[in-house]
């Protein structure tokens, strides 16, 4: 049966469908392969020609430049590093090559693609936490392309270099396969691994290349400089084939339009799922947790038939590499009809393309949601769907498709020089090698700078040297911006799910907490505050926590204030104040509230970045009274913080606010919006640099939004301290058209 836009015709018409568009097919642009590429490796390969982004990011490599290539899905990105690469080995086996992925599994994937390849004289092996002991030293001794992890390389690799060194004195390429998802903490602090990294290779004699891909985003130069600390040549112009492909936004119909409250995102998709492989059509539905995949999955077994029931599967992180391999395969021989995944799985599935993708609310970038529809198009023709769930971001969207269409994807933020994840790698640094000014060029000068204030470092006439006890890169992971951090651990099997920073660690896993990991719920049964241990249980009830928490917050230093929008806006460093003092579960099903619980807990505070404004009177005039007031600052800062993500990568997790009807420092009403991690990464520095695109978008919304009074999809937030308490949509949207007026009539 030929796949056409007749196969789901009718799915496309009707008030749930918000917006339909067909982005036409684009025919490859193709090169030659390279005269001088081994004839062993040009043998090997099962093609006569690559696709000219492939043929240039080979050129660019060639000539020994660093390279950045950022296509999109299914673009043939792994040949366009590969082939560098493999040539190099081909023509001389003793260089080395260090494959980077952020997870195992696309390690794995990785390691899979180039046993199938042949090419000659490659030795690949993977090198991370489950390789046994025996094997280390034989992958060391023997392997030329060795994959690993960021974590591995902080841990297992750069403390003990000097079992490395034949490895580091021919590494000739560092290749960094999915750039973009360093970003935000753990990119600042992938990016000083990297730093370490670069430094080591030079002290045994090498200057290795970085050869880096990323999906599409906004500044890819700019990741591969704030990452590497290199120039990189960027390679973005994707001259891969895209079948024609239909985008269909559909939203879930809305039941009450005063409370804003819409049928189930869940259920909606079900349906669409069920029509779609009922239809011999071969769907991948992208869900946010594992419950919402599994629920999704069943739904849809009960809408189908017997013998297509049984072409369906959920796909998850928690499987193994051998289940997951089976799934895969039974997918891309066409088997298996429709598999409900979680968003964690996006990055790297080995299933080719299907006929139709299908992503359950907004994934939190717009990489990520063309990721996810990038898998959308197998044949002459693709369905990518987004089901909007009730968020406010993902409303906003609905309303204004050109807004997520036409909308250049963000850009990739870090800050490498944070202090709270710099000097951990400072003191790794030193305990690897001397550190003195000639690591300026890879470390930074920042990294000097802080390495005169640590206490455990000593200055000798080779430079600063650790004088500490153990060593300091086991002191400390990647994945949070301070040592001083909670482990999540499940009960029965003693096993460490994760790690919460402190500051969070009250809000999101206090004792009766439902906390989410890997899209799977687990209760906090206890939090122990003297071990640091949270200990969990799997969960499957109906209900979700949000905690109450006292907040205050305390300008610590102003780094720079500009006239925007008609009022002074200001970027700086502030401390933030915390205290837990109760929290309530919400039904699933209604987001009804069943009980509030207190709770007693230490305050917590950090330092961090922020941005804050003090609107002038007459930006008030009429909302000056209590508790408008209030409410009118407390809404339009929720607001903000849910548009947000749209400048910067970022998810509105990561964002935190405050806003006070006279705020002891400006002696005025205020409004702060700060990064939720220690020291800041960035992200609301990008804010104030697009804060008048950020506020225009934002009054936009609220304009949009049916509802009467704020709902999730405007005003209302999932992690609101004061439960969404004092919310004032009207007042909102007037003070951010005020401001919009004011940067118009400026401009």
């Amino acid at each position: 049966m030929a796949v056409g836009a007749a196969t789901w015709d009718d799915l496309l018409e009707g008030e749930h469908a918000a917006h339909v568009e067909t982005v036409p097919a684009a025919e490859p642009r193709l090169a030659t392969l390279p005269d001088e590429l081994h004839p062993g490796l040009r043998e090997a390969l099962p093609f006569p020609t690559l696709y000219a982004h492939q043929r240039e990011a080979f050129d660019v490599a060639a000539r020994g430049e660093h390279l950045i290539l950022a296509t999109g899905t299914a673009s043939g990105k792994s040949l366009g590093f590969n082939l560098p690469v493999l040539d190099t080995i081909a023509h001389e086996p003793k260089n080395r090559a260090l494959y980077l992925y952020p997870t195992k599994a696309l390690a794995q994937d990785q390691a899979r693609a180039l046993a199938e390849l042949h090419a000659p004289n490659v030795r690949a092996a993977i090198y991370d936490g489950d390789t046994p002991s025996e094997r280390r030293w034989q992958i060391r001794k023997w392997a030329n392309v060795i994959l690993t992890n960021p974590d591995m390389l902080h841990v297992g690799v750069l403390p003990h270099h000097d079992r490395w060194a034949d490895v580091l004195h021919n590494l000739r390429y560092i290749v960094v396969d999915e750039a973009h998802i360093y970003r935000g903490v753990f990119g600042s602090h992938v990016s000083n691994v990297l730093r370490r990294l670069r430094r080591l290779a030079q002290v045994y004699g090498a200057e290795p290349q970085f050869l880096m891909a990323s999906a599409t985003i906004a500044n890819p130069g700019e990741l591969a400089r704030d990452l590497a600390g290199v120039e990189a040549a960027v390679v973005d112009d994707d001259a891969a084939p895209r079948a024609e492909r239909t985008i269909l936004l559909w939203n879930p119909e809305l039941l009450d339009a005063d409370l804003g409250l819409r049928a189930s995102a869940l259920g909606d998709a079900s349906r669409l799922m069920a029509e779609l492989v009922s239809r011999g059509l071969r769907t991948i539905c992208f869900a946010k947790s594992r419950k919402a995949a599994e629920l999704i999955h069943k739904f849809t077994v009960e809408r189908v038939n017997a013998e297509t029931a049984k072409r369906l599967a959920p796909y998850r992180a928690g499987y193994t590499p051998a289940q997951r391999r089976d799934i895969e395969q039974r997918l891309v021989e066409g088997q298996l009809l429709g598999v409900a995944a979680t968003d964690a799985l996006e990055l790297g599935i080995d299933i080719g393309l299907l006929d139709c993708a299908i992503s359950v609310g907004f994934p939190g970038t717009v990489a990520s949601l063309r990721q996810q529809w990038g898998r959308a198009g197998r044949r002459e023709h693709g369905l990518a769907v987004l089901v909007a769930s009730e968020d406010a971001l993902d409303q906003y969207f609905v309303r204004e498709p050109e807004t997520l269409l036409q909308r250049r994807v963000e850009a990739a933020i870090l800050d490498h020089a944070n202090p709270r994840v710099l000097d951990g790698h400072v003191k790794a640094a030193a305990f690897e090698a001397p550190v003195d000014d000639d690591d300026r060029a890879t470390l930074g000068d920042e990294a000097l700078e802080r390495a005169a204030l640590l206490p455990e470092l000593q200055l000798t006439k080779n430079g600063y040297v650790w004088a500490g006890r153990d060593y300091p890169a086991g002191q400390f992971g990647l994945r949070s911006t301070t040592p001083d951090t909670f482990a999540v651990v499940e009960a029965p099997s003693g096993t460490v799910l994760g790690i919460v920073e402190r500051e969070r660690a009250y809000s999101t896993v206090h004792e009766g907490a439902v906390y989410l990991h890997l899209g799977e719920s687990y209760l906090v049964r206890e939090l122990d505050l003297q071990s640091r241990t949270a200990l969990v249980t799997p969960y499957r009830g109906d209900y979700y926590t949000q905690a109450k928490k006292d907040s205050n917050t305390a300008i610590e230093e102003t780094l720079r204030t500009e006239r925007r929008c008609g009022l002074d806006l200001h970027f700086g460093r502030i401390s933030v104040t915390e205290r837990v003092v109760a929290y309530q579960k919400k039904s699933i099903r209604d987001q009804s509230t069943l009980e509030t619980v207190d709770l007693d807990l230490p305050e917590t505070s950090f330092e961090t970045e922020a941005i804050w404004y003090v609107p002038e009177p007459e930006q008030l005039a009429g909302l000056e009274k209590m508790p408008k007031l209030l409410g009118t600052l407390h809404a339009a800062e929720h607001a903000m913080i849910a548009l947000l993500p749209l400048w910067a990568m970022c998810d509105r997790w990561d964002i935190g606010g405050l806003s006070t009807n006279i705020h002891f420092q400006t002696d005025a009403p205020t409004v702060f919006i700060y990064d939720g991690h220690s020291g800041g990464v960035g992200i609301t520095e990008r804010g104030f640099n697009a804060f008048e695109g950020w506020v225009e978008d934002t009054a936009r919304m609220l304009e949009g939004c049916p509802c009467t009074d704020g709902c999730p999809s405007c005003v209302q937030s999932p992690k609101c301290g004061n439960l969404n308490e004092m919310l004032d949509k009207d007042g909102a949207l007037t003070l951010l058209r005020r401001m919009v007026a004011a940067s118009t009539s400026a401009s």
